[in-house]
């Protein structure tokens, strides 16, 4: 049976090296490239391919947002993370969110493979590096990333993006006013009252990089 993949990473080399080394393989076709969340979730809706190698750090939607809505929308899609966080709660972040496998982005070709090939038959695989750090650190309390609901969550992403409020409303096809409402939230939920430290709560959380 052949693997149906779609590859979402913001990096064009990323994807064009991956899809490069992934059509080598005979039980592997690439059916799309996507660069941001967003684009993978459209994607995924119209080719419904089988695993999606998801990069977490993207503009727009992350990675961690588009997995847990790509496995609400399709379950039987698989999610193979691909990224350089390699901190245990982040890879927690990733498998709460729906991701199958997690690779870090340092991994060879044939771990990709590996975890591609176990995703799609619905095993769940961990980088042997990333497994032992999981095993050596505690659990993590409740993410307080977790009170929030997908769209407080896009609209914190956008704004420690730096878009205004305008800009996030006409992105989304929102108001001012539900944007300012659900920025008041983001304060009530986290805590967090000043932009400078919401910007450090979501790139403390991945949602958002720094490159």
């Amino acid at each position: 049976m052949t693997i149906r993949i779609l590859i979402a990473d913001d990096h064009q080399v990323i994807c064009e090296s991956l899809k490069m080394v992934l059509e080598l393989e005979p039980d592997m076709q690439v059916v799309a490239l996507a660069r941001d969340g967003r684009e993978a979730l459209r994607q995924a809706e119209a080719l419904r391919p089988g695993v999606v190698l998801m990069d977490l750090a993207m503009p727009g939607l992350n990675g961690f947002d588009a997995t847990r809505a790509l496995a609400q929308r399709d379950p039987a899609c698989r999610v193979v993370a691909l990224s350089t966080y390699t901190a245990p709660d982040r890879v927690r972040q990733a498998l709460r969110a729906g991701a199958t496998a997690y690779v870090p982005k340092t991994a060879g070709a044939e771990e990709v493979l590996t975890a591609i090939r176990a995703a799609h038959a619905g095993r769940r695989y961990l980088s042997p590096r990333i497994a032992e750090g999981l095993e050596d650190a505690a659990a993590d309390d409740a993410d307080p990333l977790e009170r929030l609901s997908a769209r407080e969550r896009e609209i914190l992403q956008l704004l420690a993006e730096g878009c205004t409020g305008a800009e996030i409303a006409q992105r989304l096809t929102l108001s001012q006013k539900t944007v300012e409402t659900y920025r008041a939230r983001l304060v009530e939920k986290l805590g967090i009252r000043e932009l400078a430290s919401l910007v450090r709560f979501a790139i403390q959380r991945g949602l958002v990089s720094l490159d």
